[in-house]
C-alpha cells in the first residue's frame, strides 16, 4: 500500500467519524451540529491543501527519478513559491546541472580519446574481458594486414604468421619485438585499464622499421665512408706504382718478362676489383631521393626482360609474362625502379639455377607487381634476415642487393614482401 493511499484512507475515516457525530447531534443540539459542520468544512479544505502539499513533492520526485533513470538531464523544475518545495527543487536542479556537465565532459573526453586512437600511428587492439579482440584502430589493421571484420572476436594468439606467436605470451613476458619478412619491425606492449570495476587489457603496436633503418644507415654509412676513403687512397697510389713497373719489363730477361707483366696485371686487376667492391657499398649510402614521374611499369619490365634475355636463354629458363591489360602507370623514379627490378630478377634467376620458370604478373586494382620463381625456397631462419645489410646466403655475396632494393622501395613508400608461398614458389610482391 502506497503512502498516498494510506493518507487518503486515514482522511476518509476521520471525516466519516465527523459526519456520523454531526448526524447524531443534528436534532438534539443544533449549535453543536453547526459547529461540527464548520469543523468538517475546514477539515476538508485543510485536507485538500495537505494532499496537494504532500502529493506534489511525490510527483516531482517520481518525475525526477524517472528522468535520472533514463539519463535525461535536460528536465528541470520551476520554483512554486513553497519554501520546502523550492528547496527540494533547487537541490534537484543543481544535481541535474552537475550530472549534465559531467556527462558532457565525459562524452567530450571519450570522443577525444576515440579520435586520438583512430588517428594514432600506433596500432591499438582493445581486448574484451575474456581476452578477445573487441576494438581495433586503422593503424592496427594496416600493421596486421587484416580488416577489422576478420580481427574482431579473435584471440591475439590466433592471429596468422609471426603475430600470433609474438602476442601469445605478451601479457607475461613484457614487450615483444616482431619482425616480418626481415623488413617491418614492430614492438608489441600489453597494458591494463579498469572498466566498470574489472580489469581489461589492450595491446599497443609500434612500428620501428623506419627508425631502425635510419639508425643502421647512419652506422654503416660512417664505416663505409671511412673504408672507402682509406682504401681508394691506397689503391690509387699502388696502381700508379704498379703501372710504372711496366716500364722495367724490357730490362728483364725475355723469359722473365711474361711472368713479370702477368703479375703486374693481376695485381692491378685485383686492386681495381677491390675498388669496385668498395664503390658498390658507397653507392648504397649515396642513394639519392627518387625523382618521381608517371611511368609505365610494363615498359620497365620489358626492358628488364631484354637485359636478361641472354642469361635466361643460357640457363634454359622459361620467362612467363602475365601483364594486366593496358598500361600500369605509377608515379615513380624509372631509373631507380629499373635497378630494383633488375636486382630482383637476377636473384630469382640465381635461385632457379637452370631449367626453371619465372613468372612476372601485374594487376591494376590494387596496383601491384609479383615476380615468382620455382627455384629453391627460403628457409624460415633466412626469411627474417633477408633485408639485413651485408647478409647473404651466397658464398661470394656482398649482401647489398636486397638492401638496395629495400631502400629504393621504401623511399617510394611502396610496401613489399619476399616469401616462399604454400605452392612452393618464391614471390617478390611490390604494392604500388
Amino acid at each position: 500500500m502506497t503512502l498516498r493511499v494510506k493518507f487518503l484512507l486515514f482522511v476518509t475515516l476521520i471525516h466519516a467519524v465527523l459526519i456520523v457525530l454531526a448526524g447524531q447531534v443534528m436534532r438534539t443540539n443544533a449549535p453543536l451540529f453547526v459547529g461540527l459542520e464548520v469543523l468538517l468544512l475546514i477539515s476538508i479544505i485543510l485536507t485538500v491543501q495537505l494532499y496537494r502539499g504532500f502529493v506534489r513533492p511525490f510527483q516531482l520526485i517520481a518525475a525526477g527519478t524517472e528522468a535520472i533513470r533514463i539519463k535525461d538531464f535536460s528536465m528541470k523544475f520551476v520554483p512554486v513559491g513553497q519554501r520546502e518545495m523550492d528547496q527540494l527543487i533547487d537541490v534537484y536542479n543543481h544535481m541535474i546541472d552537475e550530472l549534465r556537465r559531467k556527462r558532457v565532459t565525459q562524452h567530450e573526453k571519450s570522443y577525444l580519446l576515440e579520435s586520438l586512437i583512430q588517428a594514432s600511428p600506433a596500432g591499438v587492439l582493445l581486448l574484451s574481458f575474456d581476452g578477445r579482440i573487441e576494438g581495433v584502430n586503422p593503424a592496427a589493421e594496416r600493421m596486421l594486414g587484416l580488416p577489422a571484420q576478420q580481427l574482431l572476436g579473435q584471440e591475439p594468439a590466433q592471429l596468422p604468421g609471426d603475430w600470433g606467436v609474438a602476442l601469445a605470451g605478451l601479457s607475461s613476458q613484457g614487450p615483444q619485438v616482431v619482425q616480418l619478412s626481415g623488413i617491418q619491425t614492430y614492438r608489441a606492449h600489453c597494458s591494463r585499464f579498469v572498466d566498470r570495476g574489472f580489469t581489461r587489457q589492450f595491446i599497443l603496436l609500434e612500428e620501428l622499421t623506419q627508425d631502425l633503418i635510419r639508425q643502421e644507415k647512419r652506422a654503416y654509412e660512417k664505416l663505409i665512408r671511412m673504408m672507402s676513403h682509406e682504401i681508394n687512397n691506397s689503391i690509387g697510389a699502388i696502381n700508379s706504382i704498379l703501372q710504372s713497373f711496366h716500364y722495367y719489363a724490357p730490362q728483364l730477361r725475355p723469359d722473365d718478362q711474361p711472368d713479370f707483366t702477368e703479375a703486374l696485371d693481376v695485381s692491378i686487376g685485383r686492386n681495381t676489383h677491390l675498388a669496385n667492391f668498395i664503390a658498390n657499398f658507397a653507392n648504397l649510402v649515396r642513394l639519392p631521393a627518387p625523382q618521381c614521374q608517371p611511368t609505365d611499369v610494363h615498359e620497365l619490365l620489358r626492358t628488364t626482360q631484354r637485359l636478361l634475355h641472354v642469361q635466361v636463354e643460357r640457363r634454359r629458363i622459361q620467362w612467363h609474362c602475365e601483364l594486366a591489360p593496358g598500361a600500369l602507370v605509377v608515379n615513380l623514379d624509372p631509373l631507380q625502379l629499373e635497378q630494383a627490378l633488375l636486382n630482383i630478377c637476377k636473384n630469382a634467376l640465381e635461385a632457379i639455377g637452370e631449367n626453371g620458370n619465372l613468372w612476372v604478373r601485374t594487376q591494376q586494382q590494387p596496383a601491384q607487381l609479383i615476380i615468382e620463381n620455382d627455384g629453391s625456397s627460403i628457409p624460415p631462419e633466412v626469411q627474417r634476415r633477408l633485408f639485413t645489410p651485408f647478409f647473404s646466403t651466397k658464398r661470394d655475396g656482398q649482401g647489398i642487393g636486397l638492401t638496395l632494393i629495400r631502400d629504393i622501395l621504401l623511399q617510394h613508400n611502396f610496401s613489399f614482401s619476399l616469401e616462399t608461398q604454400e605452392n612452393g614458389r618464391t614471390a617478390f610482391t611490390i604494392r604500388f
